[in-house]
């Protein structure tokens, strides 16, 4: 119970170290968002007038007076009512908007990949680890490549052949714009076909990771005496592989995958950029764009959520499924 409150503990120290940092960078980088959204107003011929910049100022929280503690303690009040500003590039819309509209086409795309990629890596990285030297090692190599291959030289690769010269899927969107989005199978369909070609770039570019990993696991767990110990028993190969060997090369890619499911949130930038993807990426490049900075600190905030909570919960995974980790602690 202690390692559990302890684990607890660290994780609630650095969520309140995560959300000062979230409240103190936007502050200390150049421009104002109340000039920023003005300037945008002038250009589009609207007159702006004294009056209309302190209206914006008090909507927006910008050219505050007050001490600066004062202002963390608003900021703390307002994370707490889920209150988490006014985004500029989508003005008047809230910043929380803007990103739930968003973040559940970036976790739908990338975290079904990322668990496809684990899956399969792991799988493969067992079977290639179990028999090392056969003609399976020769699949590593070119899966690794894959892996430095850089994310936008290969999605636009599948984009041109995949759908540009075959025609199998979208090039480009998330759904068919014709439909109405909504719970239906015409739409889930549209939204499934759209999403293929950056799910399937997502996982060719991750997968060689988890099957280099597994597989060296997999030839170092070999060697150890409980497997030689098995073996003596005259336990059957099907049996030390799943029981025995997979069982423990796995954990470390436990790791990995609660950590890769923590970064779903913050997506494939990238990757969604090159289809016009609708996710949390395009968002994200489109505030660092305009200096939108309450939207750029809104999704921070939730990046950083998930990844705290990714390794809290891999944390408290590895205390139950290894007894050895609360041991040492």
């Amino acid at each position: 119970m202690n390692y559990f409150l302890r684990k607890l503990s660290f994780y609630a120290v650095a969520l309140w170290a995560a959300l000062t940092l979230n409240f103190a960078i936007p502050r200390l980088l150049p421009g104002n968002p109340v000039d920023i959204l003005l300037a945008k107003l002038q250009q589009r011929g609207e007159t702006v007038t004294p009056e209309t910049r302190k209206a914006y100022a008090l909507l927006l929280g910008g050219d505050s007076d007050d001490p600066l503690w004062i202002q963390y303690w608003d900021y703390l009040k307002n994370l707490a009512h889920g209150d988490l500003g006014v985004s500029v590039s989508y003005y008047p819309a809230k910043v929380s908007d803007v990103i739930l509209t968003s973040l559940p086409w970036t976790v739908v795309l990338v975290g079904i990949a990322t668990i496809l990629a684990a899956v399969l890596g792991v799988l493969l990285g067992a079977v290639v680890g179990w028999k090392p030297g056969t003609w399976l090692d020769s699949l590593v190599p070119s899966t690794t490549l894959l892996a430095a291959v850089p994310y936008f030289w290969l999605a636009l690769i599948l984009a041109y052949l995949l759908a540009r010269v075959l025609g199998w899927f979208p090039l480009q969107g998330g759904y068919d714009v014709v439909l109405t989005p909504g719970w239906n199978g015409e739409f889930i369909g549209s939204a499934i076909q759209y999403g293929f070609l950056p799910a399937l770039t997502i996982v060719l570019a991750s997968i060689g990771g988890w099957v280099l990993g597994m597989r060296n696991m997999m030839v170092s767990t070999l060697s150890e005496d409980y497997i030689l110990t098995a073996e003596a028993k005259g336990l059957s190969p099907r049996k030390i592989l799943r029981s025995y060997a997979s069982r423990n090369a796995v954990l470390p890619s436990v790791a990995g995958f609660a950590i890769s499911l923590g970064f779903v949130v913050s997506g494939s930038v990238i990757t969604e950029q090159v289809f016009s993807y609708p996710g949390i990426g395009g968002r994200l490049l489109g505030a660092v764009t305009n200096n939108d900075y309450a939207l750029m600190q809104g999704v921070f905030l939730f990046i950083t959520l998930a990844v705290l909570g990714a390794n809290l919960l891999v944390d408290l995974l590895y205390g139950i499924i290894d007894p050895r980790t609360r041991a040492r602690t």
